[in-house]
């Protein structure tokens, strides 16, 4: 069977800007998914860019915060961030490597510069946990550059393998993040000038791109729209996508997962489905009940 041919292409439904801000004591960064409430992707929450040379932009770090009832997946390119919890575990993440955290009933932690200069980038992306979910035991797994394959692909790209399972030229590579309830895929792709990455995308899933170095244009070359780097481009329904590099190549990040079509309740680091979990929540943080194992 010649998958290509019988795949329904996905275009390009949307685009979300991003748009520079803050986060922790001052990190510098640019947020697309999750600027504003109507700009999520189920179950995708947030995603957050950071980028810079400037220690300045990036030092102050992210020092100790709260989460409940979602999961962090920190990516870096480069740097070296290191992540401390109150249950006394530690983490080294450096550049290539992914922190895959489930915050789930609650977890405190940092995530501070282990450097004094040079560039620090890459992403941090919220993940919805479902409902049933929200408050389980937290957890953490810190994934070393080795443990997450790289495909060299027929067309020249290369491709980074986070989760789920890479299919290409004959080829099935699982990645190191596999059977979470969001069934995610999450690829880093990297395309040399006017070369196309294609893949399968289950039809019930949402999938976006976010292009970090140069532009790329998504869907058939008969129906091509353009996404700009550092925009996150949502895709229209379909169970294949096609993403094509512009004349300077093209490196980005592409996402797909199962939606939980759950109400959200949100604030700040706290995301659950209804107002009255955010205020207990809340409540728990501020009596220590938040960090406490679950009776």
């Amino acid at each position: 069977m010649n998958t290509r041919q019988t795949m329904t292409t996905r275009t390009l439904a949307r685009v979300i800007e991003s748009v520079p801000t803050s986060d922790g004591a001052g990190v510098k960064l640019r947020r697309s998914l999750g600027r504003a409430q109507g700009m999520r992707l189920d179950p995708f929450l947030m995603l957050d860019e950071f980028s810079s040379d400037d220690p300045n932009d990036y030092i102050a770090g992210f020092p100790s915060h709260p989460h409940r009832g979602f999961e962090t997946v920190t990516y870096m390119l480069d740097g070296h961030l290191r992540h401390e919890d109150h249950m006394g575990n530690r983490g080294e993440l450096k550049a290539g490597g992914v922190q895959w955290m489930s915050a789930g009933r609650g977890i405190i932690h940092s995530e501070m510069p282990q450097q004094e200069r040079g560039r620090m980038r890459g992403f941090q992306l919220w993940i919805n946990l479902p409902a049933r979910e929200k408050m389980k035991k937290p957890a953490y797994r810190d994934i070393q550059p080795d443990e997450i394959p790289v495909v060299a692909l027929a067309s020249g790209a290369r491709a980074k393998v986070i989760a789920g399972t890479l299919v290409a030229d004959g080829r099935s590579t699982p990645g190191p993040i596999q059977g979470l309830t969001t069934d995610p895929l999450y690829f880093g792709v990297e395309l040399p000038a006017g070369a196309t990455f294609s893949h399968p995308v289950k039809a019930d899933h949402n999938a976006f791109v976010y292009p970090y170095e140069g532009a790329v244009t998504v869907g058939p070359r008969d129906a091509a729209r353009a996404v700009v780097t550092h925009n996150a481009g949502v895709l229209s329904p379909g169970d294949g996508i096609e993403i094509t590099a512009g004349p300077q190549g093209a490196r980005f990040i592409v996402l797909a997962g199962h939606p939980l079509r759950e109400p959200v309740a949100q604030y700040g680091p706290f995301v659950m489905n209804t107002r009255d979990e955010i205020e207990e929540a809340i409540r728990d943080y501020q009596s220590g009940k938040l960090a406490q194992p679950a009776a």
